[in-house]
C-alpha cells in the first residue's frame, strides 16, 4: 500500500476477489462533526476523479463517523480506515474530526497518485481500493513545519498550497516566522509603518552570507489581515493550527527601521537604519524600555486577535548584547530591576510577555537562548541548538519541541555534490533525515513527557521562490513526517529499505500534487546551479 507516513498497523486481504469500487454510484455519508472533511473530500478527491460525492447512504458510500470508543483509546487523532464494511464502500472512523480527516488522507493515498491530481487525468479511468483495513494515530501532537516569510516573501496562495501539503502528510502546525531584520509580513493596523517601512528591503543578497552576489531588485510584501484571516481558516478546515511568531528582543531590524524608537537611541544612529539586505545575525536590538514594551503589547493585541493558537512564538533567539552593554539607558534599566546582567534583561522581557500572554489565556513559547537568564515560569521551549536545550528545559518541567538544527534544518545542503543548487550547511540526507529521533535517549519518563512533539524548520535566505522552497523541503518533510507521526523504533532499528521502498510511490504522488521536489539521483538539469554562492559549513554536527 506504500503509506506515508506508515500507519500503526494496515491489513490487506491480498486474496480477496475484486477490490472496492468508487464510480458514479459513489456517495458521501457524513455524520456529525464531519463536515469539513466531507467538503474536503469533494474538493480534492472529487476534483481529482472527476466523481460527483453526492450526499447518501449505503452500500456505495464512504461513511464518515466519529467514534467515541477510538477517542477513548487512541485520542481524537486517531482514525480507523476499512474497506471491509458490507454496507459502505468504505468506512473512516476518527477519534474526533481531526482524526476522520487524517483518514481521508490515507484514502486518498490508498486510491493511488492520480488521486492527487487538481483535475482527471482522463474521465474515463476506474477507480478502486484495497481491501484493507487501517488503525492509524499520531505519536506526537505537534507535527510542524516552520515556514520562514521573513527573509524571502511567500504569497498567500503559496502559503495555502503549503497547508495542503501539510495535510498530505499528517503535519498539523505551522510555524510562520512572520518578522525578521529582513522583513515584517504581517500587516499590524495600529502600526502602519511595520509593512509600509518595514516590509520592503532595496535588494537582496543572492545564495548564503558568503556570497558576493546580490539581486538589486527591490524584495518584499506582507500579508493584510485579512490575508491571515484567510490563512488561519485555511488551516482549521485541514486541522493545523497556525503558530505566528513575532521575533523579540533581536531580529528586529526590520521593525527599528520601521520605527526608529524603538531601538538603542543612546548609542545607535536608529533612525538611519534601513531593512538589512544582508544575511546573519543584526546587532541592532528592541531597547529594554517601557515604550517598547507598550509598543509589542499592541502589536500582540492584534496577533491574537488573528490567531487563535494556544502558543504565541516570541523569538528570543540570537540576540547580541553589544548596544545594550554599551547603552546608558540599558545599564540603568539594569539596576533599575535589580538584574545581574544583560542575560537576564533579556530574561525579564521574556518573562513580560509570558505574563502577558498567560493573562489573556495564551502561552509563550520561544527558542533555546530563553533558557539564559532564568525561563520564565509557563514557557515552553523550541530546542533548536541541538537536544541539549530541550532536554534542559524538560527536566526543569517546560514543554518542548525538539527541532535540532543538525536534524531538521531543511535549508541544510541535501547531499555534497557541487550540483546541489546552493550547497549551505551540513549535509543532511534523505535517510538522516528518518533517523532523526525526537525523544533522546536517557531522558527520564518524566521528562520525556514534556516532549510535545517536532518540528521541521525552512529558514529561507537562500530559497527565494516556491520552487526553491520545494526542492529544499521535498523528500525529506515526508521522512520527517513519518518520524512525527509513527511509532517507529530506535534509529538504528528503522527499516530505510523498506522507506525507500514505499517512497517510490510518494515520489509519484509529489510529482501529481506539482512538488518541484529533489529527485532521488540528484537535481534534475534546471534545478541545478553552481555551488560557488554558499560556503559549506566545516565538520560534523554535535548531537547536542
Amino acid at each position: 500500500m506504500d503509506l506515508i507516513p506508515a500507519p500503526l498497523s494496515a491489513e490487506c486481504r491480498s486474496g480477496a476477489p475484486g477490490r472496492r469500487p468508487l464510480d458514479g454510484r459513489t456517495t458521501l455519508d457524513a455524520g456529525p462533526g464531519t463536515g469539513a472533511t466531507a467538503r474536503w473530500i469533494r474538493a480534492t478527491l472529487g476534483a481529482a476523479t472527476g466523481l460527483p460525492l453526492a450526499d447518501g447512504a449505503g452500500p456505495h458510500a464512504i461513511r464518515l463517523r466519529i467514534a467515541e470508543e477510538t477517542a477513548r483509546e487512541h485520542g481524537p487523532e486517531a482514525y480507523r480506515l476499512t474497506t471491509e464494511d458490507p454496507d459502505a464502500t468504505v468506512v473512516i472512523e476518527g477519534g474526533g474530526p481531526a482524526g476522520v480527516f487524517w483518514g481521508a488522507q490515507t484514502l486518498r493515498q490508498l486510491l493511488g497518485p492520480d488521486a492527487h491530481r487538481k483535475a482527471p487525468v482522463r474521465r474515463d479511468r476506474s477507480w478502486d481500493l484495497p481491501h484493507v483495513t487501517v488503525e492509524d494515530a499520531p505519536r506526537f501532537g505537534w507535527r510542524g513545519l516552520l515556514l520562514d516569510v521573513a527573509r524571502h516573501f511567500l504569497p498567500k496562495d503559496d502559503v495555502l498550497r503549503y497547508l495542503d501539503l501539510l495535510a498530505a502528510h499528517k503535519l498539523n502546525v505551522l510555524h510562520l516566522h512572520l518578522t525578521d531584520d529582513q522583513g515584517w509580513r504581517i500587516e499590524i493596523e495600529r502600526h502602519p509603518r511595520l509593512t509600509e517601512v518595514g516590509a520592503w528591503r532595496s535588494r537582496t543578497k543572492w545564495g548564503h552570507r558568503a556570497s558576493p552576489l546580490w539581486t538589486e531588485t527591490p524584495h518584499g510584501g506582507f500579508y493584510t489581515q485579512d490575508d491571515i484571516r484567510e490563512i488561519v481558516a485555511y488551516a482549521a478546515e485541514r486541522h493545523i493550527t497556525v503558530v505566528p511568531e513575532i521575533d523579540l528582543p533581536g531580529h528586529a531590524q526590520a521593525a527599528i527601521a520601521a520605527y526608529p524608537e524603538l531601538g538603542n537611541t543612546d548609542v545607535v544612529d536608529t533612525a538611519a537604519l534601513a531593512v538589512w539586505d544582508t544575511w546573519g545575525v543584526s546587532p541592532h536590538v528592541l531597547a529594554p524600555t517601557e515604550t517598547v514594551l507598550r509598543f509589542y503589547e499592541g502589536v500582540f493585541e492584534e496577533v491574537l486577535d488573528l490567531f487563535p493558537s494556544t502558543f504565541v512564538h516570541v523569538g528570543g533567539d540570537e540576540c547580541p548584547k553589544d548596544q545594550w552593554k554599551a547603552s546608558p539607558a540599558a545599564r540603568a534599566r539594569i539596576e533599575e530591576l535589580g538584574l545581574a546582567d544583560e542575560d537576564e534583561l533579556q530574561s525579564w522581557i521574556i518573562r513580560h510577555f509570558d505574563r502577558w500572554l498567560t493573562a489573556r489565556g495564551r502561552r509563550l513559547i520561544g527558542w533555546d537562548e530563553i533558557l539564559e537568564g532564568g525561563l520564565a515560569e509557563g514557557a515552553a521551549v523550541s530546542s533548536w541548538r541541538g537536544y541539549a536545550g530541550g532536554i534542559a528545559a524538560a527536566e526543569a518541567g517546560h514543554d518542548v519541541v525538539m527541532c535540532p538544527e543538525q536534524h531538521v534544518y531543511l535549508d541544510h545542503r541535501q547531499a555534497p555534490g557541487e550540483d546541489e543548487p546552493m550547497p549551505i550547511g551540513y549535509v543532511r540526507t534523505l535517510a538522516d533525515v528518518y533517523r532523526f529521533e525526537p525523544v533522546p535517549p536517557g531522558l527520564s519518563p518524566e521528562a520525556a513527557a514534556h516532549i510535545l512533539g517536532t518540528q521541521a524548520n525552512v529558514w529561507t535566505e537562500v530559497m527565494e521562490n516556491r520552487s526553491r522552497v520545494d526542492y529544499q523541503v521535498f523528500p525529506r518533510l515526508a521522512a520527517f513526517a513519518e518520524v512525527a507521526w509513527s511509532a517507529l523504533p530506535a534509529p538504528e532499528a528503522r527499516d530505510h529499505a523498506g522507506f525507500e521502498r514505499r517512497m517510490r510511490t510518494h515520489y509519484r504522488r509529489l510529482e501529481a500534487l506539482g512538488v518541484d521536489h529533489r529527485p532521488p539521483t540528484g537535481p534534475r538539469p534546471w534545478q541545478r546551479r553552481p555551488g560557488v554562492v554558499g560556503r559549506p559549513l566545516e565538520g560534523t554536527p554535535p548531537n547536542v
